[in-house]
């Protein structure tokens, strides 16, 4: 009996499921109080300045903190990474390899780029 090629599959899908509900579920409520509600001046919390922020990712509330930064920034960039890969090989452009290093490292490279700037604050 022939044994089934082990598939790295679940593991973008489980990304892309992910940053899915990321998209569906914080994207909205932050771009409502950072777009919507701060600008208008209906919300003014003292956390959101410079030093606010830098206090709160130094402080025990921090690695939690860190934690939603990160998840609202790199899990969107993997479920679009893995939209882009899937549409391309629907389109049968490309090699299915280098079109999967190509999309998932550049979400690995702009996730770890912008956690490093998130870490540098």
């Amino acid at each position: 009996m022939k044994t089934p090629k082990r598939s790295d599959e679940p593991i973008w899908w489980a990304l892309f499921s992910a940053g899915g509900v990321c998209f569906a579920v914080l994207l909205p409520a932050l771009m409502l109080v950072l777009g919507i509600l701060w600008p208008l001046g209906l919300v003014s919390p003292p956390w959101l300045s410079y030093a606010g922020v830098s206090a709160l990712l130094h402080t025990a509330y921090g690695v939690p903190a860190l934690l939603v930064t990160a998840a609202v920034i790199c899990l969107p960039l993997f479920h679009a990474a893995h939209r882009i890969h899937h549409g391309l090989h629907d389109l049968q452009c490309g090699y299915r390899q280098a079109s999967k290093l190509l999309c998932y490292g550049l979400a690995l490279l702009l996730s770890l780029l912008a956690l490093a700037l998130v870490l540098a604050i």
